[in-house]
């Protein structure tokens, strides 16, 4: 889980608590339009924060409650910068370890009924894979380069990244790649096809990539092998030289 979003929700608390000593009393020469957007927009970003940061299961009616007791100066519900920090790290960690949990569910229940459906293999690490179109008989080795179009989604088919949709491919080491890439497109030689079924231990984990791409994701990949380009070592290229 990121510190920083932690430190957003803190940083605004702290936003809050400062214009306390004027909450009581408009400021003049602030219209009322001007006020009320603002209000609306402190609540649409600290309600996206929440959301983002998986604690959008908190108990609103508190923290409006709270929020309403430190405008009017009442310190008795007040932690200090540390302690606020701490309990709020300690929630995070809670929420993270049950996401994972609950993922961790999803996911064994998706790939049990996944690999019953034609086609799909499962390799030892628990990748599931259905190759569409075998290539050539040259498969890369993870040493070498790939060139390749893909899309990706999550279980519910929500795409979070494709390189069909940007219109260029995309080239990288394989072993630069989460393992799932890496061992999946091995699997497939130069012109091949394959669909993968990454576990979320064999793609990224417990982080969290973006709002698109939340922790403890299992990604289901469609991958196109266009070209292979073999790994030249440092030593062979001065020998060609």
């Amino acid at each position: 889980m990121k510190i920083f979003k932690t430190v957003l929700v803190c940083a605004l608390g702290a936003l809050v608590i400062s214009c306390s000593s004027n909450a009581q009393k408009p400021l003049s020469g602030v219209s009322q339009g001007a006020r009320d957007s603002a209000s609306v927009a402190v609540g649409i970003a600290f309600g996206n924060m929440l959301k983002g940061s998986n604690m959008s299961d908190l108990d609103i009616a508190k923290i409006t409650k709270t929020i309403t007791s430190v405008l009017k100066g009442d310190t008795t519900l007040m932690f200090d910068e540390q302690s606020s920090g701490m309990y709020i790290q300690e929630y995070m960690m809670k929420v993270s370890e049950a996401l994972g949990k609950l993922r961790e569910t999803e996911e064994k229940e998706f790939m049990a009924s996944n690999k019953q459906n034609e086609g799909v293999m499962e390799t030892e690490s628990g990748l599931q894979y259905k190759i569409e179109v075998p290539g050539s008989e040259r498969k890369p080795v993870p040493q070498d380069t790939v060139e390749v179009n893909y899309k990706g989604t999550l279980l519910d088919g929500k795409v979070f990244d494709s390189s069909y949709e940007r219109g260029e491919t995309v080239k990288f080491p394989l072993n630069e790649v989460i393992p799932g890439w890496t061992e999946g497109l091995q699997l497939i030689g130069e012109g091949g096809k394959v669909k993968l079924w990454i576990p979320f231990n064999l793609a990224y984990g417990a982080r969290d990539m973006g709002p698109n791409l939340p922790a403890y994701s299992t990604l289901v990949f469609d991958v196109e092998l266009i070209k292979i380009m073999p790994f030249v070592s440092k030593e062979a290229e001065t020998k060609q030289k």
